[in-house]
Order: structure tokens, then C-alpha cells, then sequence
């Protein structure tokens, strides 16, 4: 199963402070570890939602809103992607990041299964050659 760890943004992360030279080296600590384990598939740190924007659409028409934004709380600072066994994994890996302050959200990814009926074959093949699409594009 693939779960995305959603970092939740602070104010100090979303004033643009970056992390410390210790905290670098501890969080690439952990990193590694992921590594070594075989479940991380992708992380990054975002910027502040003060150059963010988000596209909102009503009635099917797009509406650009520049950041910053409010309600920190809901923002999201950074990401990892990982696949794991089981939700209790993802939470373990949760519990060891090396934050002091701060929350992580653990959100499983949705996979083909959970579409049921509506995953037809066809759907299937259209996301099958989507996929190595993307991957030749990357060099993955």
C-alpha cells in the first residue's frame, strides 16, 4: 500500500524559515533510513503559501487565488510518499520523524482496487501507458 505523510506547515514554516543545519542532517538521517528500508518512493519540503496559488472552480470555471493563506493549521509544508505493508507501518515511520514541534497527517494513497467497477480494463490500459509514459519522460 502507498500512504502519502502529509507535513503539516507552521507558522514558522510558512514565515519561509528553513531548517537548521542540525535539523538537515537529522531529517536526512531519517531519510535514509527509508531508504534502507525500501518504502520511500518520493518527499520534498514545499515553500511557504506565499508563493503559492491555488485554482478554485465553480461551475466549472477557474479562479486563480494568489497566497498567502490562511488557517496554517491546514496547510501542508512537505511530503513523503511511501510504500508499506499496512497503515500501522506508515504510522511507525510517522512516529519517527525527527520533528520537535510539529504534526504529520498519514493518508493512504487511493490504488486501481479501491475504483472498483468503474477501473475497467480500458481505464486500466490508459493508465498503464500514462505511467510509462511519465516514466520514459523521467528516465525512471
Amino acid at each position: 500500500m502507498r500512504v502519502m505523510l502529509l507535513v503539516k506547515a507552521t507558522e514558522k514554516s510558512e514565515a519561509g524559515v528553513l531548517p537548521t543545519e542540525q535539523e538537515l542532517l537529522e531529517m536526512g538521517k531519517f531519510n535514509e533510513e527509508l531508504v534502507k528500508a525500501g518504502v520511500l518512493l518520493a518527499g520534498d519540503g514545499l515553500h511557504p503559501t506565499s508563493k503559492a496559488a491555488r485554482v478554485r472552480f465553480s461551475g466549472g470555471k477557474p479562479t486563480v487565488i494568489d497566497g498567502p493563506f490562511a488557517e496554517t493549521k491546514e496547510l501542508v509544508a512537505g511530503y513523503w510518499v511511501l510504500q508499506v505493508k499496512s497503515r500501522e507501518e506508515a504510522i511507525e515511520w510517522a512516529r519517527r520523524v525527527p520533528f520537535i514541534d510539529g504534526e504529520i497527517e498519514v493518508r493512504p494513497i487511493l490504488e486501481a482496487e479501491d475504483f472498483g467497477e468503474a477501473y475497467t480494463p480500458e481505464v486500466r490500459e490508459h493508465e498503464d501507458r500514462l505511467r510509462a509514459q511519465i516514466a520514459a519522460q523521467h528516465g525512471a
